[in-house]
């Protein structure tokens, strides 16, 4: 699975809330918001504004866990 912590945590380093980016920046939705905050799917391209908007990577915004579930 995909986690966004480092994003969180980098994002509340900032100072940056949700308000600021779904109103005052528009960078996002809330709808993103929420997958963001609550480990869902986002699209690529959201991805790519928020590291134009972080100046950073996308290596530095999320990581993959793996799954506990062991292959068949």
């Amino acid at each position: 699975m995909i986690c966004y912590n480092k994003l969180l945590d980098i994002l509340k380093e900032k100072g940056y809330t949700s308000y600021t980016l779904t109103k005052k920046y528009k960078l996002i939705g809330q709808s993103t918001w929420k997958k963001l905050s609550e480990g869902g799917h986002i699209d690529t391209r959201t991805i790519d504004a928020l590291c134009k908007f972080l100046d950073c990577q996308p290596g530095d915004i999320l990581e993959y866990i793996p799954d506990n579930k062991e292959n068949d």
